[in-house]
């Protein structure tokens, strides 16, 4: 098994399926429980999320900037939510409307900041 940490996103195409269901819990295993699985609703697609919090306001942006920049190398870009010293990050692949393994890699490096 390779580690999720060291793999690079690979860019999604539309009409591919989501992950199903027991390749999320297989892959769910290998990023930190803190990561929720969400799932789908009939507005919104099974995703991933994880809250985070500092001690404030300066080092949650100082963290939602290394976020971005790492988002940013990877080509893949989470839903983050500021509020005040707390982050709630939220991963889905939008191409896919659900989860792919992309979003467990993002989560992977995401847990090394």
């Amino acid at each position: 098994m390779t580690d999720l940490a060291s793999q690079k996103c690979v860019p999604c195409e539309g009409g591919t399926p989501p992950l199903e269901s027991a390749r999320v819990d297989e892959l769910a295993k290998q990023i930190n429980p803190a990561w929720a699985i969400v799932p789908a609703t009939a507005t919104d697609a099974m995703r991933i999320r994880r809250n985070f919090k500092f001690k404030n306001f300066v080092e949650a942006m100082k963290f939602v900037n290394r976020v971005a920049e790492l988002a940013e190398a990877e080509g893949h870009h989470p839903d983050l939510h500021i509020f005040y010293n707390k982050v709630l990050i939220e991963l889905w692949t939008h191409a896919v409307s659900g989860l792919s393994e992309n979003d467990f890699i993002l989560a992977a490096k995401i847990d090394q900041l």
